[in-house]
């Protein structure tokens, strides 16, 4: 599928927002348990240091996101953390791929060092194989570390990848 990724605009707001709420409701791979509104929508992607969307070049329609974000502060702030979602009719695609890429692009040109991420859930092999493939190193396993929306705990895994 062609792709291109860019800096969302407030225009993408309404499908940005949809796609980030269809992962959340899954319920198998945000921590996040609320559902964006119009309102908290906005709020929530404008307060991230970037957020980027994959738009279908034939249709325009947005298909996936991320948002990349300080992972702490102060003496830790150099490492930032990101979150992908790629809308359910275009998963498979290899749109992933294409975001974290441009996501490791963008970490660097903003200032950091360092692209971590705290909670992938062990289950979610297709995200594991990718970011293993792209070099992210494992630090671990938290045993039982994410409530699964039917209520039992999955492992999780906290990658990272030097920028």
């Amino acid at each position: 599928m062609n792709v291109s990724i860019r800096k969302y605009r407030e225009k993408d707001l309404p499908e940005m927002i949809k796609i980030w709420n269809e992962i959340v409701e899954e319920g198998i791979a945000f921590p996040q348990e609320d559902l964006l509104t119009e309102k908290s929508g906005a709020q929530f992607f404008s307060e991230q240091t970037y957020c980027a969307v994959a738009e279908d070049c034939t249709s325009k329609n947005i298909c996936a996101l991320y948002i990349l974000h300080p992972n702490n502060v102060g003496r830790c702030g150099h490492i930032c953390n990101a979150s992908y979602a790629v809308d359910k009719n275009f998963r498979g695609l290899h749109i992933g791929e294409k975001l974290v890429s441009d996501c490791l692009v963008q970490g660097k040109k903003h200032g950091f060092g360092v692209l971590q991420f705290n909670a992938v859930v062990a289950t979610n092999i297709h995200a594991r194989h990718l970011y293993e493939r792209l070099g992210f190193i494992q630090l671990g396993t938290i045993k039982n570390g994410f409530r699964m929306k039917d209520g039992h705990y999955e492992d999780i895994c906290p990658y990272y990848h030097e920028l």
